[in-house]
């Protein structure tokens, strides 16, 4: 902790009445890398937690630290990458499933839309400085809209109950780490990218989830830590939960989702080795701000993993374990084609971690697909007027692995970008779960129609079984920007059958850096469960780095209930 944040930090205790429970110095078992090995429960208790002041007043404790306590994703600069990989063969089955033409349906309704954080942006707490990747995540409440950039984080209304418009920024930009001011230790101090919002629907609270993925230049044995701020009620402004976990191993990529009994967060160990980590932290606990354990495991030799994060209201059956999923293949051996998806369960017994159990992985035999370009950080997308190509992040399912129960049965979908015949496109998945969490395939499309490359998607289904999909788009003659397509729930298998919408539409070339992106999100609207909320990049002319756009997407059948008429 730098001398300037213990002052911030007794300000904190005297004007929000935070408790640092006897908690905060918890005996730490995550010192040791050794117990951090597949086959095996990992309990790792909170070394620290409290009860934070309200948002604005941490706001104002908050105290940047210098840039060396600073580390985000490096930008990889166009010039010095290897030609583009040449053109993948794609196999029968794969190009079987490819839809080469738009639905014939009209384009979903676009009922709200606005720039977000990116070049430029002003909000009351200043002028954003827009890093590359974005890492975008979204997160939509009752009544506000939170987004965070990499490691920069705002609110903005949503038109309703409580405002009179959409996006109108009501916070930011600020440093996602002003969540932890008079926290101590390395969730305040050192700031790292790939931090990602949730509004947990079933509690009416925000979760933020913020990776600390460097160690201080003076500690350079010190634990990597993951952060959870909870917030106590439905309002983002107001005061939080706050939770930090040490890790040995590097936790990068982490992707949160919502269960039941649970916060579930899947993530990396880094880019040159093939192995992840699965955590769950205790929800009910920190829900209530006590105390609270992860429970994790280990898993050696697999893709990047994300887990079921539940839509809408209805829990699934009692006892229903975690469901989690990873495209196959393995860029690090070169394997960059595969015809199935991988799944997982994960019961986690919060009483007796003996219980605990991680089950799979199960195969689900898919249409054959090839890694888009290679995979992540590969020359991949071209744009008009430079030989600077754009990254696919090809290999991995793309967040959210969004789960909703119908009553009558439950399902899955999942999305990840892959070549075709034409460039690249977005092979997207629906499973259904049946009664002991085994998830099957009920349907599969390759999204591919006139050429070009769709990539970087986001995928989630309406309380109908609607699909809606958002991603990327780009090619030689359009500079990047964002779509989205659609189908409705009885439409034909495997199809989008709305005609494609244009959410931004590009209009320069990203010349700095083949990173775009990281990832999209696209979120569900918790008043009315219809509304599809979707945000990605794209380059103004003229603009020196990316915006951000946000927008809101209905389909046609899914009406809101009738007090929500007319909220956006």
């Amino acid at each position: 902790m730098t001398p300037m944040i213990q002052p911030a930090r007794t300000l904190l205790a005297l004007a929000a009445s935070a408790t640092l429970c006897a908690a905060a110095l918890a005996q730490d078992p995550a010192t040791d890398a050794s117990a951090w090995k597949p086959g095996h429960v990992i309990v790792n208790p909170a070394v620290r937690h409290d009860r934070s002041a309200p948002l604005m007043a941490l706001y104002r404790m908050y105290r940047l630290p210098p840039p060396p306590h600073w580390l985000h994703h490096p930008p990889i600069r166009g010039t010095t990458q290897p030609p583009p990989s040449p053109p993948a063969t794609i196999a029968a089955a794969g190009a079987a499933v490819e839809q080469l033409t738009q639905g014939t349906r009209p384009p979903a309704a676009l009922v709200a839309s606005f720039d977000g954080l990116g070049d430029g942006f002003h909000g009351p707490q200043g002028t954003e400085q827009a890093r590359n990747p974005s890492d975008n995540s979204l997160g939509v409440g009752p009544n506000d809209i939170v987004q965070i950039v990499n490691s920069r984080m705002a609110i903005f209304t949503k038109k309703g109950r409580r405002y009179r418009k959409t996006g109108r920024t009501l916070f930011g930009p600020v440093i996602t780490n002003t969540l932890f001011a008079g926290f101590g230790g390395p969730c305040e101090s050192l700031v790292s990218g790939d931090v990602v919002v949730r509004y947990d629907q079933l509690a009416k609270r925000w979760l933020f989830v913020l990776p600390v993925f460097r160690r201080p230049d003076d500690q350079p044995n010190a634990p990597y830590a993951m952060c959870y701020a909870v917030s106590t009620g439905s309002d983002p402004m107001g005061s939080y939960f706050r939770y930090q976990f040490n890790r040995p191993l590097f936790p990068d990529y982490p992707r949160p989702a919502i269960w039941s009994d649970g916060y579930y967060v899947p993530s990396s160990t880094g880019d040159t080795v093939i192995q992840k980590q699965l955590c769950a932290a205790d929800r009910a606990r920190m829900l209530r701000g006590e105390a609270a354990d992860e429970q994790c495991e280990i898993i050696d030799g697999v893709n990047f993993l994300n887990a079921a994060d539940i839509d809408g209201l209805r829990l699934p059956p009692a006892g229903l374990p975690e469901i989690v999923m990873a495209a196959g293949g393995t860029q690090l051996l070169g394997r960059l084609e595969s015809d199935g998806i991988f799944a997982w369960r994960y019961h986690v017994d919060w009483t007796n971690p003996a219980g605990t159990s991680l089950t799979g992985p199960q195969k689900i035999a898919v249409a054959p697909c090839h890694y888009l370009c290679t995979g992540q950080l590969s020359r991949c997308v071209p744009q008009p007027g430079t030989d600077v190509r754009l990254d696919s992040q090809g290999d991995k399912l793309m967040q959210r692995l969004a789960y909703r129960n119908f009553g009558s049965y439950q399902a899955i979908v999942a999305t990840h970008s892959i070549d075709t015949r034409a460039g690249g496109g977005v092979r997207w998945y629906q499973f259904r779960v049946n009664a002991n969490g085994t998830p099957q395939l009920y349907q599969q499309g390759t999204y591919a129609p006139d050429g070009g490359y769709r990539w970087m998607g986001s995928i989630a289904m309406d309380r109908r079984g609607d699909i809606g999909v958002g991603y990327s788009y780009g090619s030689a003659a359009s500079y990047p920007g964002q779509r989205f397509a659609a189908r409705l729930a009885n439409d034909p298998k495997g199809r989008l059958t709305l005609h494609e919408a244009v959410l931004a539409q590009g209009e320069a070339a990203q010349t700095d850096t083949l990173r775009w992106e990281d990832y999209a999100t696209l979120d569900i609207d918790p008043s009315d469960g219809c509304t599809f909320w979707y945000v990605g990049d794209y380059l103004k002319k003229g603009a020196a780095n990316y915006t951000t756009r946000i927008g809101a997407f209905r389909l046609p059948g899914c009406a809101p209930p009738r007090r929500f008429f007319g909220i956006f």
